[in-house]
């Protein structure tokens, strides 16, 4: 292109004619034209995601390290506001300095694996983020320490994810209920130090839950539920070591405490028996998808149960049931008129007959012979995708993080992907 070409308009009108563009392929070769149609490009982005979203889905993520973060980037994305540093494996508390003067913007920020980033790191991003509201930290290495500092100095969080963050307890969940009144998606998968007692009048705006893989008892679960909001649950693998009274939890439901429910995982759950089918499937009105894989304890009264309370049921998952029958399975094609898809694997009571009765009478309803154990995945209103990023500007992807750091060249081995945001 002839250099004094792109003058003939302003910055501004260029920038119109960018975020104009729909496809991929027209963004990527608008910025290879020129530096300035690149410059334009870069700072259109609000969100610039380094690595990958799945550590075991990434060779490249080993490669960024520490000097990504540095002013070339900053410099070329000035309208960041989203940033992902998943799988980032060396990056360090160190790294994160250039936070504490380009960070004032930032609303979310992605952690993930990144396992050097200790309490000092967070406080860092705490001082330098005041207006984070999205914050994953997966498998950091921080404390309660640091998480009360974030919480105190962040103040509109709304999505936190504390996933395989061992060392964080009930005192860090209790930093949370103090401070971030409105937080709306919290994630303690596999936090085995945490027993749920500091949830007692959790926010009514935590709508999402994920606790898999966790120790809580029968206590922890009702203060869990005591805030009233809550719409995605996720206690499946919960470790039974701590929980004590399936009557007491299931007399809790009862009384309309888990009214707003319309996910939940219960997979492989020791406590699910029939009376806590029948105090979920009655307190429960809205629930669109349960996941009761490998609930070896639930008889024919849970399974009429559900199928008479549970009008809105969806999606149902049994595989794994072994005390499921040709009777409870009639009952739930009976009742669940809203069913449409069951998850129906090895459950050895279900005779070919029954499952065929089943067939005919609901001929609207799929079953999938699979095992689904990983989860229910959210509603994509808890997906961390703030309204105010996505609303304009695109998402800039790379592993490559020499193709980052520099801002002279706009060629990598590995060509960017850009998606919309």
């Amino acid at each position: 292109m002839d250099g004094g070409f792109n003058k003939q308009l302003p910055n501004d009108s260029w920038d119109l004619i960018f975020k104009k563009l729909d496809s991929n392929v027209d963004r990527n070769s608008f910025g290879l034209t020129c530096h300035s149609f690149l410059d334009i490009q870069s700072s259109s982005y609000k969100s610039l995601r380094l690595g990958c979203s799945n550590e075991s889905n990434c060779s490249t993520h080993v490669s960024i390290h520490d000097s990504v973060l540095n002013e070339n980037l900053f410099n070329r994305f000035t309208q960041l506001e989203s940033l992902s540093l998943g799988t980032c494996l060396h990056i360090k508390d160190s790294g994160l300095t250039p936070f504490v003067k380009h960070g004032s913007k930032l609303l979310s920020l992605n952690l993930d694996f990144c396992y050097h980033v200790t309490d000092i790191g967070l406080t860092l991003v705490a001082c330098s983020c005041p207006l984070l509201s999205v914050i994953s930290l997966a498998k950091c290495s921080i404390t309660d320490s640091g998480l009360e500092i974030l919480t105190k100095l962040c103040k509109s969080l709304k999505e936190v994810n504390l996933a395989w963050c061992t060392n964080i307890t009930d005192s860090g969940i209790l930093s949370l209920n103090k401070n971030s009144r409105q937080l709306r998606s919290l994630n303690i998968t596999c936090c085995s130090k945490i027993v749920g007692l500091t949830f007692q009048g959790f926010s009514p705006t935590l709508a999402c839950l994920e606790a898999a893989n966790c120790v809580l008892g029968s206590t922890g679960i009702t203060e869990i539920l005591s805030g009233g909001g809550l719409e995605h649950l996720n206690l499946s693998y919960l470790n039974f070591s701590k929980f004590n009274s399936s009557h007491k939890l299931a007399a809790f439901i009862g009384i309309g405490s888990a009214a707003n429910l319309r996910f939940l995982n219960l997979v492989l759950c020791p406590f699910v028996e029939d009376s806590v089918i029948i105090a979920i499937s009655k307190g429960c009105p809205l629930l669109q998808e349960w996941n009761l894989s490998c609930c070896g304890k639930i008889g024919i009264s849970g399974w009429e149960a559900i199928g008479s309370y549970c009008q809105n049921l969806d999606i149902l998952h049994v595989s794994y049931c072994f005390e499921l029958c040709d009777r409870g399975l009639l009952a739930l094609g009976n009742g669940c008129k809203c069913l449409s898809v069951i998850y129906l694997k090895s459950c050895l009571k279900v005779t070919t007959s029954g499952l065929h009765r089943f067939r005919v009478h609901r001929k609207d309803v799929e079953i999938k012979e699979e095992v689904w154990l990983t989860g229910i995945s959210p509603n994509e209103e808890f997906i961390s995708d703030d309204v105010d990023i996505a609303s304009d500007g695109a998402e800039f992807e790379s592993d490559d993080a020499e193709f980052i750091s520099d801002g002279e060249e706009f060629v990598s081995d590995d060509e960017p992907e850009f998606e919309p945001f």
